[in-house]
């Protein structure tokens, strides 16, 4: 797909398919009245005859004789009260929908003019632009790999996106948008692995690849030897029931200066997760592939950096296994030493990603971090708690918590806090060991994070509970792709200019 910026008047510029806004009520922005003139007023017909009528999302394609486009499409953008960003980005996944498998070749999008409510964060012509680039990478995806009969290539293959200005700032925030849409979908491509592919030996093979595209990463592998020698003990002991051996990734991206601490992403990549021998019921296990969703993520958005070179340094680190439930398989009552030099007892071994996180969250003292943010598919009680649309968020730092729950308002991939104080961290006490690796029925999400707030003592720290969002369930399984936005929105706003 050739994507590229357009700042010539509309009117003088060809093009298959030309993409305008209609409001429900208010003012039309200037594009569209500029279009409407060009069309004799036809889309002012249209609208008093009531054959469309501006709600949001709703999209009317409309054939075109004699004119510079051979289609026209109208999106609904709503009342001006209700234009939030997240509603205008529910307008650009229809146009995107409307488009992707039509007839049209070429398109010129003109939405950048779209006024939004109030002091919406998308509310500039560099934000819009960066949302049209991501929601259109995002939606034009597609996972075939595994059919045996591909669909048929789309028709569309150049997309122009009307700007003010297409200049240097106009066409950084572009490029960030589809960037940040792609690295979406290089998650949503690991997500989607089966996991007779996607295991720890291959997502290590996948980060060495990454370093061969790009030479900006550094790639290292530490095997179960290596592990070992760490005392790498409980990231250890998850994988042990598995044909398939465990594997701590590190990536490294060094933009910013040489001195400059860096910011640490951890991914949980549990591949696959039975539960172990604490064995998950049968329906639906087929989704626990998508247990990798943290480390898919954290691949994401250090493609994003590949690409756009931002001027700060951050180090991934995955910790990879697969949780199997053969005979040399931890068992419940099992008692570990984790690298950190703290003793965990075992009480359920579904409870493992907390358990592949801690080692990977000791180890990561070697960088010396600004801040550490680790990222995984933790709990099923955040999904009750928040549903499939909020990640769970928790931090022992205020200023780091309200830094990432702001990037996600600003990406549209929201965040909500939820509380680790000291007296929850009683429900993991053990009589066996220095603790427990759950905490009972109750504030299942709480306990998980209190955990691992243990191994986090040194350092800056904020978790991301993303059970709720890494995937869709249903008709519409899939990976989501998130929060690889709000990552790259957090790390933007900290990269050097």
């Amino acid at each position: 797909m050739n994507f590229s910026l357009n700042s010539n008047a509309i009117a003088s510029t060809k093009a298959d398919c030309l993409v305008v806004a209609l409001p429900e009520q208010g003012d039309w922005p200037a594009s569209t009245t500029g279009a409407d003139s060009a069309l004799g007023g036809l889309i002012t017909k249209l609208q008093k005859a009531g054959d469309i009528n501006g709600k949001n999302a709703e999209t009317s394609l409309i054939p075109l004789n004699d004119q510079p486009w051979d289609r026209l499409l109208v999106v609904g953008t709503g009342k001006d009260t209700e234009r939030t960003g997240a509603n205008f980005r529910k307008a650009l996944a229809a146009m995107t929908s409307a488009l992707k498998d039509g007839p049209s070749k070429s398109v010129l999008i003109s939405l950048t003019d779209t006024a939004l409510t109030g002091n919406d964060s998308l509310s500039s012509e560099l934000a819009k632009l960066s949302l049209i680039g991501r929601t259109l990478e995002d939606q034009l995806y597609s996972f075939s790999e595994f059919k045996s009969e591909k669909p048929s290539a789309r028709k569309l293959n150049k997309v122009l996106v009307a700007t003010s200005d297409a200049g240097k700032a106009q066409k950084e925030a572009f490029n960030l948008g589809l960037a940040t849409g792609r690295g979406m979908n290089l998650a949503r491509d690991l997500g989607n692995m089966p996991p007779n592919i996607c295991h720890p030996s291959w997502l290590a093979e996948r980060a060495n690849k990454l370093a061969t595209e790009h030479d900006c990463i550094k790639t290292e592998v530490l095997d179960e030897k290596q592990m070992k020698k760490l005392g790498m003990n409980s990231l250890l002991a998850v994988g042990q029931g598995s044909a398939q051996p465990p594997r701590l990734i590190i990536m490294e991206y060094r933009g910013g200066n040489a001195k400059d601490k860096p910011y640490v992403l951890v991914g949980k990549g549990i591949t696959f997760d039975t539960g172990g021998i604490s064995l998950k019921p049968g329906a639906g296990m087929d989704e626990m592939k998508y247990d990798m969703g943290g480390s898919a993520a954290v691949f994401g958005a250090m493609q994003v950096l590949a690409e756009t070179k931002p001027k700060i340094n951050v180090v991934a680190v995955i910790a990879a296994a697969e949780n199997m439930p053969d005979g040399n398989a931890s068992r419940p009552g099992d008692i570990v030493t984790t690298m950190s030099g703290q003793t965990v007892e075992i009480l359920n071994t579904d409870a493992e990603g907390r358990l592949v996180l801690c080692d990977a969250l000791t180890y990561v003292k070697k960088f010396d971090p600004e801040v550490v943010i680790d990222l995984a598919t933790l709990t099923g009680a955040c999904i009750i708690a928040l549903g499939h649309e909020t990640t769970g968020l928790m931090a022992n730092n205020d200023e780091l918590a309200n830094e990432l729950l702001a990037a996600g308002e600003r990406a549209n991939d929201k965040a909500w806090r939820l509380p680790i104080w000291e007296e929850y961290q009683t429900l993991l006490d053990s009589n066996f060991a220095d603790m427990a690796n759950i905490g009972g029925r109750t504030a299942g999400t709480i306990t998980a994070a209190c955990f691992l707030a243990r191994f986090t003592k040194e350092y800056r720290w904020a978790h991301l509970d993303i059970a709720g969002t890494a995937w869709h369930s249903g008709k519409a399984k899939g990976s989501s792709g998130r929060p690889v936005p709000l990552l790259v929105d957090y790390l933007m706003s900290h990269a050097g200019k």
